[in-house]
């Protein structure tokens, strides 16, 4: 009994300062997106309050944070261009819905269609966004607008500032693990930066996150059909951006954790936050893979880590926002490089040689399409390719066994899967001109997938008929006889040993 309340004591411990570094992380990541976005800094932090709140308690991943984010932003700064804030919230609650919807339709399952290489390049591509978007600190706003790369000894001081950060995070763990790195490493340097008053950039120098409690409001939008349409595509494109970067992450934890979380109740999850967050004034938000990375490192696993992210977040914008404004921009640069480099598949590098041509180029497509792009584009692109080159090499498969037998016909014995992509191989094994009068067919060891295959059954039977000749089809399915009895007396289907199995049935492999 004691060993376990201790474990659970520690357990807590762990998620409460875990909760505390990525409260801290959370704070100009918020600010930024809204920026992004083009809302007011609070509509971001406000939202990676509830967003982290609301998942966190209700959601299927332990320890996963979410928040407001880039992949989102981007596609609402058009939205809050033309229309407004309200249509924003709006949207957002419309997007809750139908991640609820995709949740209760036990869509989630979905997401193990996604293939590893394409994970790979999701997970590289990722870090690599992370990293870039961290160099807007090392730019200095110009006069006309524009920024400037830093030079000097502003520069020096702040690539100091974040190394001793990454230095911290890395070495401090050897000693002790009473503290998460990442929060000892802000609190030294943030020390540092005040003690010494050195001149760099803090997150006050972002914007002020001074804010009341979020208050409830309905969107301040005409409830008519037209303006259903105009939220409508934004809402499902946000949806749909929000599930896959969300379920992408959960995949992830799993496997850090070797853990399994719940894809369809994470659906619910984030689509309850996000429709509350739509009432409260938030921009809405989904999984975050950075802010996810900190807190598994930090030793943060259970649902009161995120629950405790949240709530500190909370306390910074109500009490204690001229003390968060302080920390120096340096600090969570350093912790947001260290999670680049944890997120970074290195591994990908060595491997790229020995796996085949195929995944390779999807790793690298993935990757380089979530730097251009966005996460979702990037992964729907990555599926695609995969699942055409799996339907390239699979219709190379279709072969055939060829004999004489002691009466004179000619047997085909099929091997391999006949669907769309295997038509072209399909029709070439076979030589209506040139063969006997009487030709039989064997599918025992073929399954026809689709309804491509069963007119490309069909097809041969005319061909065979055109030519004068008789076509005899063995072991033929249920299904593929009762399309090719449409023919009439022009096929003549003799099945033998007709197995049990169904085209196109969800409920097989």
């Amino acid at each position: 009994m004691f060993e376990i309340h201790a474990n659970s004591r520690a357990n807590i411990k762990n998620d409460v300062l875990s909760g505390i570094t990525v409260a801290l992380a959370l704070v100009p990541e918020a600010v930024a997106f809204a920026f992004v976005a083009g809302v007011d800094p609070l509509v971001g932090l406000y939202a990676a309050f509830m967003v982290g709140l609301i998942t966190a308690a209700i959601g299927g991943r332990p320890g996963m944070i979410s928040g407001a984010t880039g992949a989102l932003a981007v596609v609402m700064v058009a939205l809050v261009a033309d229309h407004g804030v309200e249509y924003l919230f709006a949207t957002v609650v419309l997007m809750g819905i139908i991640q609820i919807t995709a949740g209760v339709l036990r869509l989630g399952k979905f997401i193990r269609m996604v293939p590893y290489p394409v994970m790979l390049g999701f997970v590289n591509g990722l870090a690599i966004v992370i990293f870039l978007a961290q160099l807007q600190n090392f730019q200095m706003p110009s006069v006309d607008g524009s920024s400037t790369w830093m030079t000097g000894g502003g520069l020096w001081i702040l690539l100091g500032l974040v190394g001793l950060t990454m230095a911290i995070i890395h070495f401090l763990p050897r000693f002790t693990k009473a503290i998460p790195s990442s929060l000892a490493a802000i609190i030294i340097v943030s020390g540092l930066v005040i003690g010494f008053d050195i001149d760099v950039r803090t997150v006050g120098d972002i914007a002020s996150i001074a804010g009341g409690f979020p208050e409830f409001n309905i969107p301040s939008v005409p409830f008519s059909i037209d303006t259903f349409w105009i939220i409508l595509p934004y809402a499902v494109i946000l949806a749909a951006i929000g599930l896959i970067e969300s379920l992408l992450t959960m995949t992830l934890i799993d496997e850090l954790t070797e853990t399994r979380g719940q894809g369809n109740r994470e659906c619910i999850g984030q689509g309850s936050a996000n429709i509350v967050t739509g009432f409260f004034g938030g921009m809405g938000g989904c999984a975050m893979i950075g802010q996810s990375m900190i807190n598994i490192n930090s030793g943060g696993r259970g649902r009161l880590s995120g629950i405790s992210a949240a709530l500190f977040l909370l306390a910074f914008i109500l009490f204690a926002s001229s003390l968060i404004e302080m920390i120096p921009l340096a600090a969570l640069v350093g912790v947001m490089f260290i999670v680049v480099i944890g997120t970074f598949e290195w591994s990908s590098f060595r491997i790229l040689s020995k796996i085949p041509n195929a995944d390779a180029f999807v790793l690298i497509l993935v990757s380089a399409v979530t730097v251009a792009t966005d996460l979702a584009v990037a992964v729907v692109v990555g599926v695609i390719v995969s699942a055409l080159v799996f339907a390239w090499q699979t219709a190379k498969r279709m072969e055939a066994d060829t004999l004489i037998n002691a009466s004179g016909s000619k047997i085909y014995n099929l091997h391999g899967p006949l669907f769309f992509g295997s038509i072209h191989c399909f029709k070439g094994l076979f030589d209506p001109r040139n063969d006997p009068d009487d030709v039989v067919v064997d599918f025992a060891n073929t399954r026809v997938y689709d309804h491509s295959g069963l007119e490309a059954i069909d097809n041969l039977a005319e061909r065979y008929s055109n030519a004068g000749k008789t076509l005899h089809i063995r072991h033929l399915s249920k299904e593929c006889r009762l399309l090719l009895a449409n023919a009439g007396n022009l096929v003549e289907v003799n099945v033998i040993e007709d197995p049990d199995y169904h085209v196109a049935d969800n409920r097989l492999g």
